[in-house]
């Protein structure tokens, strides 16, 4: 099994964008379980612009569940935090992270994906991307490292 993000497209659209000819619809992260067959383990999210429920059933691509404008069963950082270590749920809340990053974090713990690294901030600085990732080198073995990628090569 592997875990990942990615981006599922809604039908809402953002006020930046509502006066084009044609609509710019609002996408936003989600995480998602991949099993041993590359098959990706349906669930539910929920738009983080208009509140609509989503059922994703592949990478990038989900259905809109009509009639439904909340899920109680949708998992929450809340929730999430009672299965993370102290230490790590401290340092998830102070980067202010997605539910996705969240459950990212659960899911590397709960499998034992040691070696595995998530992004807690990234930012655009002319042709660098820079930031700051958490490194799970092994239980109970932390760490949060700076990194800096070209995004221009030459």
């Amino acid at each position: 099994m592997k875990g990942i993000k990615h981006l599922v497209e809604c039908h809402c659209v953002l006020p930046q964008y509502r006066g084009l000819d044609k609509p710019v619809y609002h996408k936003f992260i989600t995480f998602s379980v991949v099993d041993d067959s590359d098959t990706v383990i349906p669930k539910y999210a929920q738009c983080n612009n208009c509140g609509v429920i989503h059922k994703i059933i592949d990478i990038c691509k989900s259905e809109i569940v009509s009639g439904k404008e909340e899920l109680k069963s949708i998992t929450t950082v809340e929730e999430l935090s009672l299965n993370i270590p102290i230490n790590i749920s401290d340092v998830l809340k102070v980067y202010n992270v997605d539910l996705p990053t969240w459950e990212y974090v659960n899911f590397i713990i709960t499998n034992n994906q040691w070696g595995s690294h998530v992004i807690l901030t990234k930012d655009d600085v002319k042709e660098e991307i820079t930031g700051k990732k958490l490194l799970f080198i092994e239980p109970g073995k932390y760490k949060i490292e700076d990194f800096v990628y070209k995004t221009v090569i030459g």
